[in-house]
């Protein structure tokens, strides 16, 4: 059988090799053991043309006349000098001659060969695990230390009788000092004979078929041969295009020619990605089985639909926005790129779907992209989706993508071949997300069709020569099934190139280069994609201000702030303040709160952007906030436990919290009603989206009559552009249009302000100076 036919079930590099011309005859004893079945099929799915004899089933003649190219002995019970057949035999024999690995028994054969003993080591072990430590070279070469091994054995070859001619190459680390414990592997130092006592076929050993990789790579008798015959080309992946023998030999006028063909930049891309891959499976919380863990958490940040996000658009061709700091075609793009900065920048503009790059050595990008561009939308009403854009070859990768926050992934129908595109077409939709299948050729677009993908992007750029061909995606477009959503990829650089996309059907267009080079992002989007049938993202109308009159402390002057236009009632819940008040009272001004309509002074005004946009977190709060026909209630806590907070809000029907001390921030998330927050200027987490609804930028502790600096409000809104806030500490109504003035390029982003002491005489309410405060500072713009 061979290794293609046959299906890796196991989590650790499922898919199969290629056919190795170097070992085209391997040849397994098998010592009567379960686990040759699992060693069989490592071998074959490396490339090997396996065949397989029982230890008492085929003599040492057989196999001199068969001219095996490597041998394997396999496990087995009981002792190697009594049950391992003809095992120590062969290894006599052909020792020096081909490359010879020996698993458990098969190891302890070894040992006992060149002259060592193996004995009871004091520990029967069945299917335990135990960290390894290795010399990295031979069949360890380029795996990390500590990895886990399944081990099953009671025997083992001892130190004191180690031959001469061979070298301790793993162990088990006993102690602080990482010394040596147990043997677990052994290599002669002259002949290409290495041997294990755990189970590296075993589903417990991690990195065990690297290791039979590694083993098969080696060629010749002893070690010098091997140096000097070691195949220079191996194409060990499956790509398309290269699943063939390595015999890349052609004759020309009677002359042989051995040099390997040139690989295309995607081949080589891939070949890269594929040992950066491999390499990161073997890091501690990295591993397959970490990441299963993980996503078996339900820790895997939310996930929105890739078709239905890709169909809404606020421009006639949906948007799919590429992050992307350079390319092999383009070198350098931007270095300097903040991919989630980036990211907010394209949701506002209007994209549908944010692609980020996350390979790290051509594209300069990384997973940590992806996730720091997830976190950034949190809480954006409508976002888009987040698509990673890498080349996939394995599963371990699409799962790495949601754990992340991908809502889907790119699968390029030019790398896979048909079986492991739809392994991983399926894999993906197992975990939620539709992925976006990239075509390039009528064929590809036949095999992209019968996968049943519903989204289907058309790269434009020749991956193996990376030239762009405009047409490609229209010349494609006829074969498309209804329904399906054709996305246009690359190349694509300003609004005459999108004019034949938008004729033919094309739901969706990726920009990626222009975008990032673009000055300003908004206008470059509405330039290419607004047309004139286009309503696009609208501009942002200033809404009303809302005033809140904190500290109230009677029906009446709640009443009286209602009349006066007051947004917002603010009663005091903590105790041992001097502005808490009762129970009895606080329902007394909730009634008020409840059945009082505010006087319509100018209309509301909330932004009007388009429902198929996203919109800024704190933007769309505030105008959730302001689009009342009453008063909100607003209860303040300071440092005092949930239990309570949540207790007061259900009894008193608090409309919203705030919360004005130093309680964990992810209580907003616990509150079944908006939280505004107080934050000084530069407390962590002021800016953070999903959780308070606003905040509320304070000079003090709040009451305290204190000047709110003008300054330090400038520098924090202009440190982030999407924030919106509430302004409080020593407003007054002679102050309040003032203060407003300081800030009028900024308006549109001061939520609400909120005063205590300002309308305060002697220590009491005064309802003259709540009118004036209210009339002030609504009509201060």
């Amino acid at each position: 059988m061979q290794g293609p036919r046959l299906v890796d079930h196991s989590p650790n590099n499922p898919e199969p090799s290629i056919q190795r011309n170097n070992a085209s005859r391997l040849v397994l004893i098998d010592n009567y053991d379960s686990f040759t079945w699992n060693v069989y099929q490592y071998l074959a799915l490396e490339g090997a043309n396996v065949t397989v004899y029982r230890n008492d089933e085929v003599t040492l003649a057989d196999l001199i006349e068969f001219g095996p190219t490597q041998l394997v002995f396999s496990p087995g019970p009981g002792h190697p000098n009594t049950d391992a057949g003809i095992s120590c035999e062969v290894i006599r024999h052909f020792a020096g001659k081909v490359p010879i690995f020996g698993v458990c028994m098969g190891e302890q054969c070894i040992f006992s060969v060149f002259g060592g003993k193996v004995e009871v080591t004091g520990e029967i072990l069945h299917g335990k695990t135990s960290p390894l430590r290795h010399d990295s070279k031979g069949v360890y070469e380029g795996l990390a230390q500590d990895i886990p091994v399944a081990r099953y054995h009671s025997l083992a070859g001892t130190h004191l009788s180690l031959p001469d001619s061979m070298e301790v190459t793993s162990w088990i680390s006993d102690g602080p000092d990482g010394g040596k414990g147990i043997i677990m592997g052994i290599r002669h130092k002259q002949y290409v004979v290495e041997g294990v006592q755990f189970h590296p076929e075993s589903i417990l050993t991690e990195a065990g078929r690297q290791m039979l990789k590694n083993f098969l790579r080696m060629e010749g008798g002893s070690w010098d041969e091997n140096s000097a015959r070691r195949t220079s080309f191996e194409s060990e992946f499956t790509i398309k295009g290269t699943e063939k023998a390595l015999d890349h030999s052609t004759v020309s006028n009677g002359k042989v020619d051995s040099t390997p063909p040139k690989r295309s930049i995607l081949e080589t891309i891939f070949d890269h990605r594929r040992a950066s891959v491999e390499g990161q499976k073997l890091v501690p919380s990295q591993r397959p089985s970490d990441l299963q863990a993980s996503y078996g958490l339900s820790i895997s940040p939310p996930q929105i639909s890739f078709v239905d996000r890709l169909r809404l658009s606020p421009y006639n061709l949906s948007l799919l926005a590429e992050i992307k700091r350079a390319s092999p075609s383009k070198g350098v793009i931007s270095l300097e790129a903040c991919a989630p900065r980036q990211a907010r920048d394209y949701a506002t503009a209007g994209a549908s779907v944010i692609s980020v790059l996350t390979e790290p050595e051509w594209f300069k990008g990384t997973i940590d992209d992806l996730r720091a561009v997830r976190q950034s939308l949190e809480g954006m009403p409508n976002r888009p989706a987040v698509l990673r854009k890498e080349f996939i070859f394995d599963e371990y990768q699409i799962l790495e993508a949601r754990l992340a926050g991908a809502d889907t992934v790119l699968l390029i129908v030019k790398m896979l071949d048909k079986h492991t595109l739809k392994r991983l077409y399926q894999y993906s939709m197992s975990l939620g997300m539709e992925p976006l299948v990239e075509v390039n050729t009528l064929d590809e677009m036949d095999t992209a069709i019968s996968l049943g993908a519903k989204v289907i992007g058309v790269n434009n750029r020749d991956l193996t020569n990376f030239e762009v061909d405009l047409d490609t995606t229209s010349r494609l477009m006829h074969k498309v099934p209804q329904g399906t959503v054709i996305c246009a990829l690359s190349g694509i650089s300003g609004p005459d190139d999108v004019t034949a996309y938008r004729k033919n059907g094309v739901g969706a267009v990726l920009v990626g280069e222009a975008l990032m080079r673009a000055p300003n992002t908004a206008s470059f989007v509405q330039n290419l994609l607004g047309g004139s049938e286009s309503n696009g993202v609208s501009t942002h109308p200033i809404r009303d201000l809302m005033v809140k009159i904190c500290g109230t402390r009677s029906p009446e002057a709640a009443k009286v702030a209602i009349e006066a236009g007051a947004d917002m009632i603010g009663i005091i819940l903590v105790e041992g303040r001097t502005r808490c008040v009762s129970r009895q009272t606080a329902l007394a001004i909730s009634q008020v709160c409840k059945t009082m309509t505010k006087p319509d002074i100018k209309g509301f005004q909330c932004t009007s952007r388009s429902p198929t946009a996203a919109s800024e977190y704190f933007e769309h709060t505030a105008d959730q906030l302001s689009h009342h026909d009453r008063a909100l209630l607003v209860g303040v806590f300071r440092n005092q436990p949930l239990k309570y907070v949540l207790e007061q809000q259900r009894v008193l029907g608090l409309d919203l919290v705030q919360l004005h001390g130093s309680e964990p921030i992810e209580w907003a998330s616990l509150i079944p009603v908006p939280v505004i927050r107080r934050f000084g200027f530069q407390d962590e987490g002021l800016c953070r989206r999903g959780y308070h609804a606003l905040p509320l930028l304070d000079s003090a502790l709040g009451g305290t009559g204190e000047a709110l600096d003008i300054d330090s409000v400038r520098k924090t809104l202009n440190f982030d552009e999407g924030l919106h806030v509430v302004l409080a500490g020593g407003l007054t109504p002679d102050n309040i249009a003032g203060i407003l003035n300081q800030v009028s390029d900024l308006r549109r982003r001061i939520a609400a302000v909120d005063v205590s002491s300002g309308v305060e005489c002697d220590g009491e309410q005064s309802f003259d100076k709540i009118r004036a405060f209210v009339r002030a500072a609504k009509g201060a713009l």
